[in-house]
């Protein structure tokens, strides 16, 4: 049976589930255990959540990023976390390349921490970055990821103020700053 779970048999012959193989951050095509670089974020003293997710990358496939959520009260800038982890992350390839806070975190209705929605959003700021620039004056483009039951996330691009003359070019523009990417994607003409 393929649970989908992780883990290690240790030497009196115990299983430990250690993670998810859905989870992994595959950068170019080195496998990442998110949950070893997460334990890293819970040993400094104002992280209260914390959870590491792949971002699409055009070269790597996928690189890993940061979400964490702080103890009431705590301060800890972006760079000095990452720092944090960046000292006791033996692998410099785990090291997260992007760090965000949020507050709050998304958790599922057992409190565990909902990762496809940081997936998600992980993947919409790699596409802001790459349709930026693109929209013509007085037009706006907006971008969202979610699932999808056939591809499993559907990035939507959606598009508003082009008139019809000119939707076919920006179209194609969109097309060509996906294509480096693996992933599905949609535009939808408001």
């Amino acid at each position: 049976m393929n649970s989908g779970d992780l883990g290690r048999l240790d030497d009196e012959g115990y299983l430990w589930l250690t993670g998810r193989a859905k989870d992994l951050v595959i950068r170019g095509g080195h496998n990442i255990d998110p949950v070893a670089i997460e334990e890293v974020f819970y040993q400094h003293q104002a992280v209260a959540l914390a959870a590491v997710v792949g971002q699409p990358d055009a070269c790597a496939g996928e690189l890993p990023m940061a979400f964490v959520q702080l103890k009431r009260g705590a301060k800890v800038d972006d760079h000095e976390l990452l720092e944090f982890v960046r000292e006791r992350t033996p692998e410099r390839a785990a090291v997260p390349v992007h760090l965000f806070f949020v507050d709050p975190m998304p958790l599922t209705a057992v409190g565990k921490v909902f990762k496809p929605a940081l997936r998600w959003e992980a993947s919409a700021r790699v596409v802001r970055g790459l349709l930026a620039g693109l929209a013509p004056a007085g037009s706006v483009i907006d971008v969202s990821v979610g699932a999808h039951e056939s591809h499993g996330s559907l990035i939507s691009v959606g598009i508003r103020g082009v008139a019809e003359p000119a939707r076919a070019a920006l179209a194609q523009r969109v097309h060509e700053r996906f294509e480096p990417l693996v992933t599905r994607h949609l535009i939808v003409w408001n």
